[in-house]
């Protein structure tokens, strides 16, 4: 290999970048490799074998090995990381040359990194990736955002290296721009949202009907089987079942109730706001996490306010299918809001997405895959300018013919003091949106009362205001 000049580099070592340098070489590609930790550089040169890979031990070395134009992968933590990334790169990179930043950088940061390269004639690509340390090794789902002649260079490589459904890749060009990473933070967003209604089932089953770990397990590995069957369900039936080696005790009861999140959930949340676009099981599954690391203040409320939950006295069977159903309904009401939240971000900020091609590449390497995007994917089809997934008839049908189980199960977990806070959000959602009219009504008069911010009549047009205290 003295000599070679390498297809593509990968600047971070870590595990998600090492195993996707590994899967580029087992598909063909020569990589070359680059870290800052010299640990990381040589375990990549012990597990590449005798793949066609490098690991660099500097900057010159690691640049000289690229074949021009260069084209060098990022995939270190969003936010500064980043940016000290490229001004170490900098002095190494000619016009011409591509950075791809493949970490869940923020859409607005790579927009700016865009602009400020563009003006030395260096490409940029934002590129969300999803699948964790087994979906980088084996098949990711690729969310690129950028110049479409960029995504030309590297396109025979993701399309190789990507998780495969039917024979399709998953993976395709988004758009301009930052909407790869806008993407992925909405793919966050949804996965924020699925964890937290699991973690309501998981929670309602547990405390409130008596479930064992092995209950649990079973349950879940029957659901991964049917209408819920997702990527999410399957490592949750694993989960119940896994022993702690020192203890021998289940590890799932041994682990801390605070829930950790590096913001992307929290972006999708702001940004929603910021485009008036209602995500409630999504907020509702970042203010859970938040109040989970609250862990002093709920112990000392526990005793302060009673922490005991009321006993179920019901059938537990039936309980347990209203409440598959509930999350079967919830899941798609959150995947619904995601996608209403892409459609308003397309528009706003000319990302000119294909809604349709988006569900197709999350179906497969992604942490949100799951059998219900092929229901998704024919309803935009069928209706590709489709405002809202819950108008489509089958859709529309699937959470409607399911809803009073939803409601029970909400009830249930009410009466017996369990939270349910993503169960609750997406009710109150569907239940929202199904409202010919809402008491925003009363809203909009409380505004013109003490601001006089005006308010619109159902009668007649124009704008009107009142002087509420005069007699």
């Amino acid at each position: 290999m003295a000599g070679q000049k390498y297809n593509i580099g990968m600047i971070g070592l870590g595990v998600m970048g090492r195993n996707l340098v590994l899967n580029m070489a087992d598909h063909g590609f020569s990589v070359a490799g680059y870290d800052l930790d010299p640990a990381k550089v040589n375990a990549l040169r012990s597990e590449a074998g005798d793949r066609p890979v490098k690991g660099a031990a500097s900057h010159p070395e690691f640049f000289g090995l690229l074949r021009a134009p260069r084209t060098v992968m990022m995939l270190v933590p969003a936010g500064a990381p980043v940016d000290s990334v490229i001004r170490a790169a900098l002095p190494h990179l000619e016009p011409d040359d591509l950075l791809v930043d493949a970490g869940n950088s923020h859409f607005k940061d790579t927009e700016r990194r865009a602009e400020y390269l563009a003006e030395r004639h260096i490409h940029y690509l934002g590129v969300g990736i999803s699948g964790g340390e087994s979906g980088a090794r084996t098949g990711p789902s690729i969310m690129p955002g950028g110049s479409r002649p960029a995504y030309e260079r590297v396109r025979a490589i993701f399309e190789a290296v990507a998780a495969k459904v039917d024979g399709e890749a998953c993976v395709t060009y988004l758009g301009p721009g930052s909407s790869g990473h806008y993407v992925k933070m909405v793919h966050n967003g949804i996965e924020y949202g699925l964890m937290r209604l699991i973690a309501d089932a998981y929670d309602f089953m547990k405390r409130g009907l008596g479930l064992s770990n092995d209950d649990l397990g079973d349950t879940f590995d029957a659901w991964k089987g049917g209408e819920i069957a997702a990527y999410l369900i399957e490592i949750t039936a694993k989960i119940f079942r896994r022993r702690d080696e020192q203890t021998g005790s289940r590890l799932i009861d041994l682990i801390l109730d605070e829930a950790e999140q590096e913001g992307t959930g929290k972006w999708t949340s702001q940004d929603a706001m910021d485009l008036y676009v209602p995500i409630p099981t999504i907020d509702a599954a970042v203010s859970a996490r938040d109040l989970s690391v609250m862990k002093k203040d709920r112990e000392n409320a526990s005793s302060a306010l009673g922490g005991e939950i009321g006993r179920f006295s019901g059938n537990r069977d039936e309980c347990l299918d209203q409440i598959r159903k509930a999350l079967y309904a919830s899941m798609l009401i959150t995947y619904s809001q995601g996608l209403s939240l892409l459609r308003a971000a397309s528009s706003a900020r000319g990302y000119f997405l294909n809604l349709g091609d988006i569900v197709r590449i999350w179906r497969g390497g992604c942490i949100i895959r799951a059998a219900l995007l092929e229901k998704i994917r024919t309803a935009l089809r069928r209706r590709p300018d489709l405002a809202h997934l819950l108008l489509d008839p089958v859709l529309g049908e699937e959470v409607k013919s399911r809803i009073q189980d939803f409601r029970a199960a909400v009830c249930t977990a009410a009466g017996l003091g369990i939270p349910v806070p993503g169960f609750m959000a997406s009710l109150s959602y569907y239940d929202g949106l199904r409202s010919a009219r809402l008491p925003a009504n009363l809203i909009q008069a409380q505004r013109d009362f003490f601001g006089s911010h005006t308010y619109k009549r159902t009668d007649i047009p124009g704008i009107f205001h009142t002087r509420w205290d005069d007699r």
